[in-house]
C-alpha cells in the first residue's frame, strides 16, 4: 500500500491491544504522530508515541485524549471471550458514545470505528454485503451493532465516520482461542470440525485490516466497508492445510453438529470453557463478505489468504511459545487461554 507521511496526529483507542498496537506501528512508520489511549501501556511502545492512560467509559478522560487529534481510530472493545454483557454495553456502546461525542466537539476530521462481522450473526445468505441487514444473535454482536447506530447518530450531526467490519482477525501474534488450536496441533492432537466442515469461512489478516483502516481514514466521506480475504475455503480445508504444514500427526475430525454446539454452549454458560456464545454460533456456519466496495473505493487488496495467515500465525506461536506462556498479557487476543473443559475434549476426537 502506498502512503505518505502525515503531520496530523492520530489517536488509537485500545492501542496497547493486539490490533491497536499493530495499527500504532503502521501509522508511526508512515511518519504520522500517534497517541495511544488505553488502560495500560504496552512494553513495545516507542517513546515518541504518546500514551494517555484512561478508560473509554470515562467521558472526561476520553475528551482529554482526543484533544488536537485529527484522526481517531476506535479499536477498543470488550471481545466475545469476555462474556460479560454489562461490559459489552458500558465499553462497546457507552464508551463508543463518549468517543464520538469528543470527536464531534473537538472537530476531528475523521473517525474510524472498527466494528465486527458479529453484527450479522449467522447469515442465511452469503456473501454478506454492506446492504445486508444486520441481525446479531448474541450479546457481543448486539453491542457492536449498537455502536454502529451511535456512529450513525453522529454522522447525521456532521462527523465524518467510516465503519470497518472485519471478518475473524488472524496474523502473527494473534492468540486468544487460536492458541488452543495451535497447542493441540503442536502436540499432535486431532482438531474438530462440526459436521463435514464444509462451511465456507473467511478470515482477514491484521495487516490487511490495518491497510483498510488507514485507506478509509484518508478518504473523506462516511462509509461502511466489509473486509476479509479474497482467498478462502471451507473450515476443513484451512485446518487440514495447517495440520499438513505442522507435520505433527494432527488430523481434522468431524464431530456431530448438535451435540458439539450443545456442549460448547453449556460449558461456556457455566464457565467451564473459554468459548463464548459467538463461537458456538459460528464455528460450523458459513460466513464470507463481498469485499468489492473496499476494493473499488479504497483501492484495498488483501495480501493474505486463509491458508497463509494460519500458517504464519502458527509458526509465530511456535517461535514465541515460551514467552507467551510465561507472560500474562492484558489483551485477550495477545494472551494464552485456559482450555477448561476443552482440555478433556481433545482426548476423544
Amino acid at each position: 500500500m502506498q502512503t505518505s507521511a502525515h503531520s496530523s496526529r492520530a489517536l488509537i483507542t485500545g492501542g496497547s491491544g493486539y490490533f491497536g498496537s499493530l495499527l500504532r506501528d503502521r501509522l508511526h512508520a508512515r511518519g504520522q504522530a500517534v497517541r495511544i489511549f488505553d488502560l495500560m501501556d504496552a512494553e513495545d511502545r516507542k517513546p515518541e508515541v504518546e500514551f494517555f492512560a484512561g478508560d473509554i467509559r470515562d467521558e472526561k478522560q476520553v475528551a482529554k485524549a482526543c484533544a488536537d487529534c485529527d484522526v481517531i481510530y476506535h479499536c477498543v472493545a470488550q471481545v466475545p471471550l469476555a462474556k460479560d454483557k454489562q461490559l459489552f454495553q458500558s465499553v462497546n456502546v457507552d464508551g463508543t458514545r463518549n468517543l464520538l461525542k469528543a470527536g464531534y466537539e473537538q472537530k476531528a476530521k475523521k473517525l474510524i470505528y472498527v466494528s465486527s462481522s458479529a453484527v450479522f450473526g449467522a447469515p442465511r445468505l452469503n456473501p454478506v454485503t454492506e446492504q445486508t441487514t444486520p441481525a446479531p444473535a448474541e450479546a457481543y454482536g448486539r453491542a457492536k451493532l449498537e455502536g454502529e447506530k451511535v456512529c450513525a447518530d453522529y454522522i447525521r450531526l456532521g462527523l465524518d465516520v467510516s465503519i470497518i467490519r472485519p471478518r475473524t482477525i488472524m496474523g502473527h501474534g494473534r492468540l486468544g482461542i487460536f492458541q488452543i488450536l495451535f497447542e493441540w496441533i503442536r502436540t499432535g492432537y486431532n482438531v474438530p470440525v462440526l459436521g463435514r466442515g464444509s462451511n465456507l469461512y473467511q478470515f482477514v489478516h491484521a495487516d490487511d485490516l490495518a491497510d483498510a483502516c488507514i485507506l478509509a481514514a484518508d478518504r473523506p466521506g462516511s462509509t461502511t466497508y466489509n473486509c476479509g480475504t479474497d482467498r478462502y475455503g471451507s473450515m476443513r480445508e484451512v485446518l487440514e492445510h495447517l495440520c499438513t504444514h505442522a507435520g505433527t500427526g494432527s488430523k481434522v475430525k468431524s464431530v456431530p453438529m448438535l451435540p458439539a454446539v450443545t456442549f460448547m454452549k453449556l460449558t461456556s454458560a457455566v464457565g467451564l470453557s473459554p468459548l463464548g456464545p459467538y463461537h458456538a454460533l459460528m464455528y460450523g456456519k458459513s460466513m464470507y463478505f463481498n469485499i468489492s466496495r473496499a476494493k473499488t473505493e479504497l483501492g484495498w487488496k488483501p495480501r493474505f489468504s486463509n491458508n497463509e495467515m494460519f500458517v504464519q500465525s502458527y509458526d509465530w506461536y511456535l517461535e514465541n511459545r515460551e514467552m507467551i506462556l510465561e507472560s500474562h498479557g492484558r489483551s485477550h487476543h495477545k494472551s494464552a487461554v485456559k482450555q477448561g473443559a476443552l482440555s478433556m475434549l481433545k482426548h476423544f476426537i
